[in-house]
């Protein structure tokens, strides 16, 4: 997979490549992978997958923000946000790049 961002349809052929399923199965399987992560978030849940990170919701509160252009204060109300908080092993992986002495 190259360049910078990773579509449905490439990790879609990943999955074919990788685990041997016809392309359609890789694609059904990929979505209904997708589809429980984001159940599990909508209901207020963690998706946790191991040596990657987990998945959060998290509650905002409403809180005053201010209009950089006018300088107007405006109300900004209470909203979710999904939060991602990176494994160990992603975060070491990421920055095994950046270690003096390490190999790529």
């Amino acid at each position: 997979m190259s360049g910078k961002t990773v579509t449905r349809a490439q990790l879609s052929e990943a999955v074919y490549q990788e685990v041997g399923l016809s392309r359609n199965e890789s694609a059904e399987l990929l979505e209904a992978v997708l589809n429980e992560v984001s159940n599990a978030l909508a209901k207020g849940g963690t998706v946790k997958i191991s040596s990657f990170g987990s998945f959060t919701v998290r509650q905002k509160g409403q809180r005053i923000g201010r209009n950089p252009k006018t300088g107007e204060e405006v109300p900004i109300h209470p909203r979710k946000v999904l939060v991602f908080r990176p494994s160990q092993v992603l975060k070491n992986r990421i920055n095994r790049d950046r270690q003096p002495g390490a190999a790529s």
